[in-house]
């Protein structure tokens, strides 16, 4: 039997759904009034076997974990909770207070522990964090499913925090009619990230009209712009729209707009802020009405201080700015994009490299980056046209993009200087810890708020130093 709190609206509301899984009907009951004073949406049952039954049929945000359960402990049941949902937030509470446990919950994905009695303003306030964690996951998740449906927007897939941001920003910025200005190295994205801002947009019914300034000849750009009539220059044989007027009631997408001449700079202007244009050879203005997205690899606040772009339009452009990092700089993200190529051209190729050795992926991870994800795209392209059906290893690597060879030794030769800044960095973060720890008489919480850590980063950084 569970109890179950009906007065408040559904779990997809921002209040979540909670799962109490306790065998003691007093902390039951203590756990649901808690929650219910809260206003959360929540069911409470008795045993692990019931959660899982219960997960089976209905969908959760947090689940709070005893554990020491009939049957199923809390350990067991949370392994469980994570083969049936990978992502779930879970809180443990335990009266055993045994620091070993807590350790082996921590390593294995709880959020946060606590042990009984509880101090309820504390819990209250992990539950809130914990929830701000689901409702975020799910957020991206669905953002990116829906970008790499759309747009294959899994080029700037993974999982670091730079991309997180990245995802966040698009999320936040989408729906608003703003300016945006995309900066990043080229092959790191931005025409994807352009493409999702139109998905996500009011406009994404209208046109999506992307122009590569760089690609432009300079006596072509007006008439590429702005469109031609019949007869305004030789060989325009027939009127012409311009990519301002197709881009009208969707998204204009200028790309490396750094790149644009001064003079064509100033007609652009014009256009943003009139709203208006005459086509080349024209007497009639045309109303246009579109949302400009913009990208640079470019610096252009010096490009401005140089003279080479002109100010009043990079206001204009820049008022919402969204930077994408750099491959070298979110290398975490390399094994996930590795796995999607191949995915992707194992099948387009009709063949099955089955994946990199140990020593290749450190080739791979160990190089530089510097024509970015497009780069890493095109050398796993590559690799699956030239292999065969196998393991790929590190000799065939090199001998297939040469460049792996070089960055790989350098890498090895600088490997103990490394290793000693890092032993210096970890000698100075464990003395602040140790610290922190016995200014505050070694309570946690108070040990990670002074620290401006989380509860869970604190317990890692105390096992890897020993501090327990």
């Amino acid at each position: 039997m569970t109890l179950k709190q009906v007065a408040n609206p559904p779990y997809e509301k921002i209040k979540g759904n909670i799962l109490i899984v306790e065998d003691d009907e007093g902390m039951r009951f203590f756990l649901s009034e808690a929650l219910a004073k809260e206003g959360y949406y929540f069911q409470a049952v008795k045993s692990g076997e019931e959660a899982i039954k219960l997960f089976s049929q209905e969908k959760f945000d947090l689940v709070i974990l005893d554990y020491n359960l009939p049957g199923m402990n809390g350990i067991e049941t949370f392994a469980s909770i994570k083969d049936k949902v990978p992502d779930m937030v879970v809180i443990l509470i335990t009266a055993f207070g045994s620091k070993d446990l807590a350790i082996e919950a921590m390593e294995q994905g709880v959020f946060d522990y606590f042990n009984k009695p509880l101090e309820i303003g504390e819990l209250r306030v992990v539950i809130r964090r914990g929830l701000e964690r689901a409702f975020m996951q799910k957020e991206v998740c669905q953002l990116q499913s829906q970008l790499e449906t759309v747009f294959g927007f899994a080029q700037i897939q993974g999982t670091s925090k730079a991309i997180y941001d990245v995802i966040e920003r698009v999320r936040k910025v989408a729906d608003s009619d703003v300016s945006v200005l995309i900066r990043g190295e080229s092959g790191s994205g931005k025409e994807l990230v352009a493409q999702a801002l139109h998905a996500h947009s009011q406009r994404n019914k209208g046109p999506f009209i992307k122009v590569n300034c760089a690609a432009v000849p300079q006596e072509l750009m007006e008439a590429e712009f702005f469109g031609h009539e019949k007869g305004a220059f030789t060989g325009a044989h027939k009127q012409k729209l311009g990519k301002f007027e197709l881009a009208n009631g969707g998204t204009l997408f200028l790309d490396e707009i750094g790149d644009m001449p001064l003079v064509t700079q100033m007609k652009i202007l014009r256009v943003v802020q009139a709203g208006e244009l005459e086509r080349v050879g024209g007497e009639v203005s045309i109303p246009v009405e579109f949302r400009l997205i913009t990208a640079t690899h470019r610096d252009l606040e010096q490009a401005v201080a140089q003279g080479e772009f002109r100010e009043d339009l990079f206001y204009r452009l820049n008022v919402v700015s969204i930077a994408l990092p750099p491959l070298r700089n979110r290398k975490e993200d390399i094994p996930i994009l590795v796995k999607h190529f191949l995915d992707l051209y194992n099948e387009k190729f009709k063949k099955n490299l089955k994946g990199f050795s140990t020593e290749a992926m450190e080739s791979l991870l160990h190089y530089s980056w510097p024509g970015n994800v497009r780069e890493l795209e095109n050398i796993i392209q590559r690799c699956i046209v030239l292999s065969y059906d196998k393991i790929m290893e590190n000799k065939e690597l090199l001998e297939i993009y040469p460049l792996f060879s070089g960055s790989f030794r350098e890498v090895r030769a600088n490997a103990s200087l490394h290793t000693k800044l890092e032993n210096l960095v970890s000698d100075a973060e464990e003395k602040l810890i140790l610290e922190a720890l016995n200014e505050e008489n070694w309570r946690r919480q108070e040990t990670a708020d002074r620290l401006g850590v989380s509860r869970k980063s604190l317990h890692n950084k105390m096992k890897k130093y020993g501090l327990h």
